[in-house]
């Protein structure tokens, strides 16, 4: 068996939330060069998938959809970008074949295999900022674009919280005090980075404040567009790497029914 091969992967996450709580990069934990299958957990526990250089963090791409599959969760689609060809994977959504989208960043892996559909993808990025091309295509309007896809603004009422949930105002406001806590948060989820680092990047937004949107890493399936109430731990000052960190996160977060 071929010894385990340590890569750094740099995932960038273009999260546009007004606020600091949300890093720009993420490093990958180490992956087997030559691991095969994944966890139980689904297509996107990346722990055994043979982990590639990352993708460009800044350049907007466009693609061509030439082919769509569905999973329960995922959408994957083949893509041609001039003469290249390869795969994105993007939670669940409609996707039209034959249109033109465009999207930044995203987590390349290599020779993925896909219990779904027992088949070994060559090239597939894990994209979450994907969109149609529209208007007149220029860099400035599609920027705005993702910029509403990340940062949805949740109205003040919008949310009932839950007994004994913390209010994000509140929660900014006095971080020191919740710092090392278990705490209850209730809130909508706005943006969704799913299983990188084997756990899931969900951007929490209650409409309590201006500038809260709280990440929390959670390994639970959280749709965008919910509302959840969620028990975790907050960190302060958690740092990534490459001069990246949080102001504030909620860590190992389960959903509370």
């Amino acid at each position: 068996m071929k010894n385990l091969v340590s890569a750094v992967v740099v995932f960038v996450m273009l999260v546009t939330t007004g606020c600091n709580s949300g890093p720009k990069v993420i490093e990958s934990e180490p992956a087997e060069e030559t691991a095969e299958g994944q966890s139980a957990g689904g297509d996107f526990s990346f722990q055994n998938a043979p982990t590639a250089q990352a993708s460009d963090a800044v350049q907007m791409r466009e693609v061509t959809v030439a082919e769509k599959l569905d999973t329960e969760r995922y959408t994957y689609l083949r893509v041609k970008e001039g003469t290249s060809e390869f795969w994105i994977a993007i939670l669940k959504r409609e996707v039209e074949v034959g249109q033109t989208y465009v999207f930044k960043g995203g987590l390349l892996k290599k020779n993925f295999y896909s219990q779904e559909f027992n088949r070994q993808f060559e090239t597939l990025y894990l994209v979450s900022e994907f969109q149609k091309k529209g208007g007149d295509g220029s860099e400035a309007e599609l920027d705005a674009g993702f910029a509403q896809m990340a940062s949805p603004t949740v109205k003040s009422g919008e949310i009932t919280h839950a007994a004994g949930a913390v209010k994000l105002a509140e929660l900014f406001a006095n971080k020191s005090k919740y710092a090392g806590k278990e705490i209850l948060i209730t809130g909508k989820c706005v943006k969704i980075n799913p299983m990188i680092m084997n756990r899931n990047w969900v951007h929490i937004q209650d409409g309590t404040g201006q500038q809260t949107d709280l990440t929390i890493t959670t390994t639970e399936n959280i749709q965008p567009g919910s509302v959840v109430t969620l028990k975790g731990i907050i960190a302060l000052d958690k740092d990534f790497g490459a001069g990246y960190k949080y102001d504030i996160i909620m860590e190992g977060a389960v959903v509370v029914q």
